[in-house]
């Protein structure tokens, strides 16, 4: 009987622990996790995105390099004479336009002929030919982390959403339907439009050189938003991918230096003009 009244007891207790966190406007079964996602009225939710950006000021330099027909270790890297540390670098052939990402160390003895001594790697990749010096420009790379506001983020009181209208249904006929959708004349081909061409050298507007595919798809997306045309072109160097995002191709002079300022205003401040 003792065992039964205590057993009763207890129910009761917790009955009445229940009640009072109802009445508190609390669940007390809910998640924890569910208090951590609530945000105030008109709140924009944000995502950290991680690119690379180049940084010329700390170091940058354009000038023959050479490659001298050796096999190296090491993989992708150049050395220079100027060099004070070692850098994370973005490696470009001017002569065909291709690129690499590698290392930068300094260059301990100095030859006869061009300062910059790339790797047998680099040079593959680059598309160079052993003993023949071709222009390359070294710039340095820094990781950035920008907050790219989320489009479908803004949370709203519910108080202020509209109620919705009203739908007026009508049945329809399916015999009759399907009759209407077939005599109906099919409708003219559109051709496609043509591509566009520029003559600049340069029409295309770079926003940045990014390691995760998902960054750089967010960034282009932004740049749509602001009425751009956005690419997201894919490199794979040495079985690791990357992906560019670039804007364009720009008609004039004019219309690239208009894209420059929106893309720049946009927060990506370290935007260039390139040919693809």
């Amino acid at each position: 009987m003792a065992g039964i009244l205590v057993t009763r007891t207890l129910v009761g207790i917790a009955a009445l622990s229940l009640v009072a966190g109802c009445m508190e406007g609390m669940n007390p079964l809910a998640k924890k996790e569910d208090s951590a996602i609530a945000a105030s009225p008109g709140q924009t939710a944000t995502r950290s995105v991680e690119r690379d950006i180049e940084a010329p000021d700390v170091f940058q330099a354009s000038e023959k390099g050479l490659w001298d027909g050796r096999p190296s270790l090491g993989g992708v890297w150049v050395a220079h004479p100027d060099v004070k540390e070692p850098e994370r670098v973005i490696i470009r052939n001017e002569s065909n336009g291709s690129f690499v990402i590698g290392a930068l160390f300094r260059r301990e003895r100095t030859n006869p002929g061009p300062r910059i001594e790339v790797s047998s790697d680099a040079a593959e990749a680059l598309g160079m030919l052993a003993g023949a010096p071709v222009d390359i420009t070294v710039t340095a790379l820094r990781r950035e982390e920008a907050g790219a506001p989320e489009a479908d983020a803004v949370i709203t009181p519910a108080e202020e959403l509209a109620a919705p209208a009203e739908v007026e249904t009508q049945s329809l006929d399916p015999i009759a339907a399907a009759e209407a959708a077939i005599d109906a004349p099919a409708p003219d081909a559109v051709p496609a439009p043509a591509p566009q061409t520029s003559n600049l050298s340069k029409p295309y507007v770079q926003i940045g050189i990014f390691s995760i595919q998902a960054n750089a798809n967010r960034t282009a997306e932004q740049m749509r938003k602001l009425g751009l045309k956005t690419e997201v072109l894919t490199a794979t160097i040495k079985d690791k991918p990357y992906w560019r995002v670039i804007v364009g191709p720009a008609m004039s002079a004019t219309e690239r230096a208009e894209t420059l300022t929106k893309v720049k205003a946009a927060g990506f401040t370290d935007a260039y003009s390139v040919t693809d």
